[in-house]
């Protein structure tokens, strides 16, 4: 470590004359830095570059992996670490650049680093390098699970104190964990590639760095998106409001750092387009019985007698059965109005009031964790056995009695979250519901994007639904939410599902008017085949109207009214809904397959 006080040119006496490939390597000082950009998403420009070792061009020890293998099977410890880090600044003070500079080090060779060296001496060796401090950043990379996590936080603060930054590399790949975001509380987190790799196609990887950004918050942390290597994964981080990212996309490494963005990479950051999130591929699980209003009843054991069974129920008017329990285990359910019953019947008192109320019980109860999700119980309500319509049931927590619920609680309770999982998805075609409609109506309008708002609805759908049922009428929806999606370009047209068969459609496409009608003949077309022959022979069908009269409905066809939207003008999705509303209604009397407004 005495080397490491002195200049970079000076040779490094940390390192042994071993006789290993690396170790070679090391003493004859071949390894290299190459620099790969970090950039600032939100302004387009080069804000940061990370040094990568690299080996001699055309060895076996060329690549980072190769010479991390080495680096174990030689045992070289921390010298390779170190000699990593001083390869990278001394090129990096030579060259002069602009902007920070991310250098690895693993959590134990910065322990140790700080304790040859100290604060100002770190500081010092810095500088001596031609590196301001407050210019580098140490980024932890973690290959093993730091062993002393409180005195690594006191090495980091110190370290701060010298004026360096630090960075969490890789957050989320198994290794770099929660508790050391919390602990070090990091300036910057680098999330590991695995989040951002084809985020344009997955709902839940979005969800997680949405997560991870709300972490951030708390901890006062900027993310670093790594590995971003297509043009739409970067309108995803980009919209998402992802401070920095890194990838191949926005920069190759290379010995020498960038000044400016290629054209491709600053086209995506300066363009005006609203990336379309993904959505999870369906509809989430609404709702945990968690939510539902408990009765938290008192309860029975074996030894409660019925006299006191009575004596309880008079008291608790409310109750509609109470739990027959073992400690904290329950064991059975007793129904008021059975119990009841029986114990008005003559003599009942005097030859039953003393013995145990437990004779009552239904052994086999409906026990429900508090946290099951509502709608895996939905089984509940079609299953033959409806003894729990009176008795109800029994909720438990980790198995231990909490209360009671009743058989209505739980069907509204079941109806409820379906409702309200229905605003985040269509059930029936998985489509985004009305809250992530809303959403992106207002990114749109936030960004001041121009727009077309279009609302979709069938004609003459209610008499196909009533005359073939609802199992074809589901099928007929289906099929439009089908088509609208092979008329939408994925990456700027967005496609909601607000109920029933109306269907949102929000365009930045500039041939939004050739999708529309496209899609209004492509349905035309494709739903004759729901008909049976006679009817499509025939051009409709005959059915009662909304008055129940019998009259001939043509084939279901679609409606689209369409808005072009200034959203300098705007700023609520309600507003934007609403012309879009207008519009389908003035479709819809006109007749006419795609109806334009006038523009707004």
């Amino acid at each position: 470590m005495q080397s490491l006080q002195r200049h970079p040119s000076a040779p490094l006496s940390v390192i042994s004359g071993g006789q290993g490939p690396l170790e070679k390597l090391l003493q004859e000082r071949r390894l290299y830095p190459v620099f790969q950009p970090i950039v600032n998403l939100e302004g387009a420009a080069v804000y940061a570059h990370e040094a990568l070792i690299r080996g001699p061009q055309g060895t076996a020890l060329h690549t980072p992996d190769a010479l991390l293998r080495a680096a174990a099977e030689e045992d070289l410890g921390n010298k390779f670490e170190y000699a990593c880090v001083v390869a990278a600044m001394q090129a990096w003070g030579q060259l002069k650049a602009p902007g920070r500079l991310f250098v690895n080090i693993s959590a134990n060779a910065l322990t140790e680093l700080h304790a040859q060296h100290g604060q100002s001496n770190l500081s010092r060796l810095i500088s001596s390098f031609g590196i301001l401090p407050r210019m580098l950043v140490l980024e932890i990379t973690e290959h093993e699970r730091v062993a002393d996590m409180d005195h690594l936080a006191v090495v980091v603060q110190q370290a701060r104190a010298a004026g360096v930054s630090l960075a969490l590399d890789d957050f989320g790949d198994g290794r770099s964990s929660l508790r050391l975001w919390s602990q070090l509380k990091p300036e910057i987190v680098k999330i590991d590639k695995y989040f951002t790799k084809d985020i344009s196609a997955h709902g839940d990887k979005l969800k997680t760095i949405q997560a991870l950004q709300q972490i951030a918050s708390v901890f006062g942390s900027e993310l670093v998106a790594e590995g971003i290597e297509t043009a739409d994964d970067l309108r995803v981080l980009r919209d998402l409001g992802i401070h920095y990212g890194q990838g191949y996309f926005l920069g190759h490494p290379d010995r020498q750092p960038i000044k400016y963005l290629g054209v491709d990479a600053l086209r995506v950051l300066r363009e005006r387009q609203v990336v379309v999130f993904p959505e999870l591929s369906r509809s989430s699980q609404g709702g945990h019985l968690r939510h539902v209003a408990l009765l938290p009843a008192p309860s029975v054991t074996e030894t409660t007698t019925n006299d006191e069974l009575a004596t309880l129920f008079l008291a608790h008017e409310e109750l509609h059965a109470v739990a027959l329990l073992e400690g904290e285990r329950p064991l059975g359910i007793i129904n008021r109005a059975h119990f009841m019953n029986e114990y008005t019947k003559l003599y009942y008192r005097e030859v039953w009031g003393r013995k145990s109320c437990a004779i009552h019980a239904n052994r086999e109860p409906r026990v429900i964790e508090r946290d099951h999700s509502v709608d895996e119980l939905v089984g509940i309500l079609t299953s033959q056995d409806q003894r729990y319509l009176s008795d109800g049931f029994i909720v438990t927590e980790n198995g231990r009695y909490r209360g009671l619920g009743t058989g209505d609680q739980l069907v509204r309770s079941v109806t409820e979250t379906r409702i309200e999982a229905a605003r985040h998805a269509n059930p029936l075609t998985f489509l985004p519901g009305n809250i992530p409609i809303s959403q992106h109506m207002e990114r749109l309008l936030k960004k001041e994007v121009r727009f077309v708002a279009c609302y979709a609805d069938l004609n003459n759908f209610k008499p196909f639904n009533d005359h073939y049922g609802y199992w074809r009428g589901d099928e007929m929806l289906r099929l439009l939410a089908r088509i609208a999606m092979e008329q939408c370009d994925p990456q700027r047209d967005f496609l909601g599902h607000v109920g029933g068969d109306d269907f949102i459609l929000l365009f930045q496409s500039t041939d939004w008017r050739v999708r529309c009608e496209k899609l209004v003949a492509e349905f035309a077309q494709r739903a004759q085949t729901m008909y049976d022959d006679e009817a499509r022979s025939a051009g409709g069908i005959e059915a009662e109207d909304r008055h129940g009269v019998m009259r001939f409905f043509p084939c279901t066809t679609l409606s689209i009214g369409a808005v072009a939207i200034d959203a300098s003008r705007y700023s609520r999705a309600e507003e934007v809904a609403n012309m879009a509303a207008l519009a389908k209604h003035a479709a819809k009397q006109a007749g006419a397959g795609l109806y334009e407004s006038p523009s707004s």
